[in-house]
């Protein structure tokens, strides 16, 4: 029942995103209750009041934080629809370690930060850096593609899987980014197997119905830009 599963976040955040797919894929009636990630509402406060931040899932009544972990929890409590994380102990291991590693703020690789370093990067050869940086860590994530899919279409093998959310919930603001600043990095010649799967998870249901158009987001891109805030919550 949607009364008893609500989700408090924003529609353009990545990570309320993320839960979002989790919860369609697992076919959860869920209410999305809108909030400000820049402006902390009672509600918000009461909700998570450690991190203070979206998004959070309540299940009857409780309170569950952290998007990943969100989705790990998903996961466990409903039977319903398929398993997003892997049976096996060494592949879930994979899924959950990467995804990890997409978030983690102490390595190179991290979308937003690298990103908004790109747009401000003050030379040519500071730009150069930053972008050495982002590919760098698109390799890697092709290889753990390779490793984790096992030649299927998606991270999960044949179906959307944990991992795929971790990763998929960014690719409406990658967009964003690579229209703004007029580079493609998903590239088929550099990254075949991670361009491939971009293509197809943007093109599954779970993507189109969770994600806001591209031309949205840039919207917002450039109304968040001008306050010096990122764009998600």
């Amino acid at each position: 029942m949607a009364s008893c599963v609500q989700l408090l976040g924003a529609s353009p955040s990545p990570y309320v995103n993320r839960v979002q797919m989790a919860l369609k894929l697992k076919s959860i009636e869920y209410e999305l209750i809108e909030e400000n990630p820049h402006i902390k509402s009672e509600r918000l406060l009461k909700a998570n009041p450690v991190l203070k931040k979206i998004p959070v899932l309540i299940h009857d009544g409780e309170p569950i934080c952290e998007s990943l972990l969100i989705v790990q929890y998903i996961d466990d409590a409903w039977n319903n629809g398929p398993s997003l994380l892997p049976s096996d102990a060494q592949d879930a291991y994979l899924a959950r370690f990467w995804a990890l590693y997409i978030d983690d703020k102490n390595v190179d690789f991290q979308w937003y930060p690298l990103y908004k370093e790109l747009r401000e990067a003050p030379t040519e050869e500071a730009r150069k850096e930053v972008l050495d940086k982002i590919f760098e860590g698109l390799v890697l994530l092709e290889k753990a593609f390779l490793k984790c899919s096992k030649g299927k279409q998606f991270f999960g093998g044949d179906n959307i899987g944990y991992l795929d959310i971790a990763l998929g919930c960014y690719m409406g603001w990658l967009k964003v980014i690579e229209e703004m600043t007029s580079i493609k990095f998903l590239d088929r010649s550099k990254t075949p197997g991670l361009a491939e799967w971009a293509e197809k998870f943007c093109s599954h249901d779970t993507f189109k119905e969770v994600v806001p158009e591209t031309q949205k987001l840039v919207e917002i891109f450039k109304m968040v830009q001008g306050r010096g805030k990122p764009a998600s919550g």
